[in-house]
């Protein structure tokens, strides 16, 4: 009969263990899948610095992080993206099941969050500086130009005094 209260303490124990773990990480787990395409398809894909494949491409990117996706192929601009955390909506729900524990556990494995946008489609725009026919000669600006390209002349803006 003395083996009950030992049994029923390690039953108590093992269930108030189970219920420790936070609503949302149970619910939605430490990491987010976002997608990311790209028009051409085939860019590289770097999200903080490091090489994650090439588009189409879905990530499973940590919720608890705040990340740079950056997105390249040759002869075309690169594509900036920054996915930034905001807090889940399962906030709520860990203060009535989980409790302060609940939401502890969930902020610190960052399953309190989600991540925004949910996916990237990035249009990659053509590094074309000039382009020459017979007749007509066009001129397109970019924001980061090649470092081996070489400068011909600066655009300054004109005053007219009237």
């Amino acid at each position: 009969m003395a083996m009950w209260p030992k049994l029923r303490t390690l039953v108590l124990t093992v269930a108030a263990l189970i219920t420790i773990g936070g609503c949302a990480t149970i619910m939605q787990g430490t990491t987010q899948a976002v997608g990311v395409s790209s028009q051409p398809a085939g860019a590289r894909i770097r999200v903080n610095g490091t090489e994650f494949g090439v588009t189409p491409a879905v990530l499973q990117l940590k919720r608890k992080d705040n990340h740079v996706v950056v997105i390249e192929l040759d002869g075309y601009q690169p594509y900036t993206a920054t996915f930034t955390r905001s807090l889940s909506g399962w906030v709520l729900g860990n203060l009535v099941f989980g409790g302060l524990i609940g939401l502890v556990v969930d902020a610190a494995s960052g399953a309190l969050y989600k991540l925004s946008p949910e996916q990237v489609a990035a249009t990659l725009d053509r590094n074309v500086v000039m382009e020459q026919t017979e007749d007509m000669v066009y001129i397109g600006v970019v924001l980061q130009p090649d470092p081996s390209w070489t400068r011909i002349g600066t655009l300054a803006p004109v005053t007219t005094d009237r």
